[in-house]
């Protein structure tokens, strides 16, 4: 056993680095170790929550099982900036790394150029811990290097900026500080590859609802499936995934950083593919938006540079519905509680499916319950108009017969189709310049909007005939405007022309099938 002793009178302070999170951003916090006379104890301090507060007995735990025991002194850790919050079992390794300088095990010099993260084990082995990439990020900007875990130096080591150290134990953090056996710096992990098993031509019919897909695939448009139970809907969405292009690098890491906070990230690969996320209509609006305890992304978030699919659209709660309407428009969601502020990114596209009653056979006299049309309208008016006005694309989805079900497939498969998709995203990141925050049509507005999508003297004509009749909202208008422009790249065209608009119009305007609902509600109320 190592017996450490402080010399009476003697003070003994040393410091090391970690983070603390706040959203997507890691904040550098500065590990203060006092070791002084005194009556022998163990403080924490610094606004640490309670996985904080219990790394005192990890550590020392720890360090018993490296036969070090600590002095019978006061020892004091203070996490600084004292006013930030501090949560997470992650700083237990700088906490360690703190104590053991202290007292001159390891040198103060070396960890003072190191930022640490990672949950000690009562054995002195690391366990990982979540946001790796987050801290990664925030180490290279500050100059040093990064000890993590191994388990999380895969995820880590995806920032080129700065040197990674992932080690197995503290002991082996030891006799890499002391020169003993020195550690190799950790390699990133593995891209995931595309596995795309679900192909659009497996889905018989519903062209239309096709034709839909890939437009707002071209345009991260939102869109809604409204049809009757087994009609395809959720079979379509779930394809989805395979008509988009793969994640930029920048987007790649964008979203990574939020899956490394939510510790989704397999065992520190970073994916390619574009996140789909379909959440349960019970779920709740932490869930959704984000928040609890500690303030975590929700699925919004989760769901950034991707798609959010919600199945059984009006049987979410009302106020999860009305709370996605400012994170549609802004692209990020604000999570406000009493201490903190937290913001995460959320650019998705959302894809929502509904039938179009509680019966879900409204169009269909034979098979509709007593309650119709007013059971349709119970229903769809779940469903607020302001929430109702952001969806770019509309569809009708119809049922399909089970005569069509023996033929053969006779669509365009996903790979065609995605291609197509590919060359329209090409002509618009062409078209943006970086430095205007836009990269897709769904993100122009103002003056840009109105010169990539001025549409010839027919379309404006046709716009405003249909803009008077149905009584578009200025969105609405706007939300034309940027699906005639996706249609126009699609077409390969560099304007935007009458058949353009037609077809924006036709996805946005009442369909046949709602029209056929209003009569027979008309004829039924008379």
């Amino acid at each position: 056993s190592v017996n450490l002793e402080v010399a009476s009178g003697e003070r003994m302070v040393s410091r090391s680095y970690t983070v603390a999170f706040q959203g997507v951003d890691a904040r550098l916090v500065e590990v203060q170790c006092a070791v002084s006379p005194g009556l022998p104890a163990f403080a924490i301090v610094g606004l640490p929550d309670k996985a904080v507060s219990e790394a005192r007995d990890r550590v020392r735990a720890a360090l018993s099982s490296m036969a070090i025991a600590l002095p019978s002194k006061r020892i004091t850790i203070n996490l600084s900036p004292a006013d930030l919050p501090k949560k997470g079992s992650h700083f237990d390794l700088p906490i360690a790394l703190a104590l053991l300088a202290a007292l001159q095990i390891i040198p103060d010099d070396v960890v003072q150029t190191t930022v640490a993260l990672g949950e000690l084990s009562l054995d002195g082995s690391l366990i990982s811990v979540v946001g790796a990439l987050s801290a990664a990020i925030a180490t290279a900007e500050a100059g040093r290097s990064l000890l993590c875990p191994t388990a999380s130096g895969k995820e880590a080591a995806w920032v080129s900026d700065t040197q990674v150290i992932a080690a197995a134990s503290l002991g082996d953090v030891v006799r890499h500080y002391t020169g003993k056996v020195p550690i190799a710096p950790a390699v990133p992990g593995e891209v995931s590859a595309p596995d795309h098993t679900l192909d659009l031509s497996d889905v018989k019919g519903q062209e239309r609802a096709k034709r839909a897909l890939e437009i707002a695939a071209a345009g991260r448009h939102h869109l809604m499936f409204v049809g009757t139970p087994g009609s395809g809907k959720s079979m379509m969405a779930e394809r989805l995934p395979g008509l988009l292009p793969p994640l930029t690098p920048r987007e790649a890491l964008e979203t990574s950083m939020i899956h490394s906070l939510s510790g989704l990230l397999d065992e520190g690969g970073i994916s390619r593919v574009r996140p789909f996320r379909d959440p349960h209509h019970t779920s709740s609006m932490a869930a959704i938006i984000g928040g609890g305890r500690t303030a975590k992304p929700g699925e919004v978030s989760l769901a950034h540079n991707g798609v959010l699919f919600m199945d059984e659209f009006p049987e979410f709660a009302r106020n999860v519905l009305e709370t996605l309407r400012q994170p549609i428009e802004t692209g990020e969601v604000m999570i406000a509680r009493a201490n903190a502020h937290v913001r995460y990114p959320c650019k998705f596209m959302l894809v929502a499916a509904a039938n179009p009653c509680k019966c879900g056979y409204l169009s269909d006299p034979s098979r509709a319950c007593s309650r119709a049309p007013i059971c349709g309208e119970d229903y769809m008016g779940r469903i607020s108009g302001p929430l109702l006005d952001r969806f770019d694309l509309r569809v009708d989805v119809p049922p399909v017969a089970f005569t069509d079900l023996d033929l053969p497939n006779t669509g365009e498969r996903s790979a065609v189709i995605a291609a197509r998709v590919a060359a329209a995203r090409t002509v618009q990141h062409d078209r943006f310049s970086a430095d205007q925050g836009v990269m897709l049509n769904s993100d122009a507005a103002g003056d840009l909007l109105d010169d990539i999508a001025a549409p010839d003297a027919e379309g404006r004509d046709l716009l405003a005939r249909a803009a008077e009749r149905f009584q578009l909202s200025a969105r609405g208008y706007y939300r034309v405007l940027r699906v005639a422009r996706t249609i126009a790249d699609l077409d390969g065209a560099a304007e935007v022309r009458k058949p353009h608009l037609a077809e924006a119009l036709s996805f946005r305007l009442p369909d046949q099938g709602a029209v056929q609902m209003q009569a027979r509600a008309d004829r039924l109320s008379s």
